[in-house]
């Protein structure tokens, strides 16, 4: 059997680049419908978001937040992937199985904490202002 190389595999073009977006719509799409922190970070995101439209943020502060909010959402999406590869080796309840879900969603919860922070960092002068 002959030997394929990675880079045959790995096709290049337009229609390759479009493909990989419609991929990564599908995995925003599955992560919002079947995972119900995806959506209270998106809901926490839409109430952010308005927060600073009312405090009108500075193009800093929002970068910050945007930087906060993705590193959040972002977290989220690995810690699906995460999940679902190990429900792809073992369906049984394993200590490694346990391991590995837990210390993903032990990060996330890690930068929804930092994400947080980051936040009160720039709306806090803004209620007391």
């Amino acid at each position: 059997m002959a030997k394929i190389s990675r880079d045959e595999i790995k096709k290049k073009g337009i229609k390759r680049t479009l493909r990989t977006f419609k991929f990564s719509i599908d995995g925003l799409a599955y992560a919002y419908k079947n995972e119900q922190s995806m959506l209270i970070h998106a809901l926490g995101t839409v109430f952010t978001v308005v927060l600073g439209i009312i405090f009108s943020l500075s193009l800093t502060e929002w970068a910050l937040v945007f930087i906060a909010l993705g590193v959040i959402l972002a977290s989220e999406l690995i810690n699906t992937a995460i999940e679902a590869a190990v429900d792809l080796c073992t369906l049984e309840i394993h200590p490694l199985a346990k391991i590995a879900k837990d210390c993903g969603s032990a990060a996330t919860f890690v930068l929804f904490l930092v994400s947080v922070v980051i936040c009160l960092f720039v709306f806090v002068p803004h209620f007391i202002g």
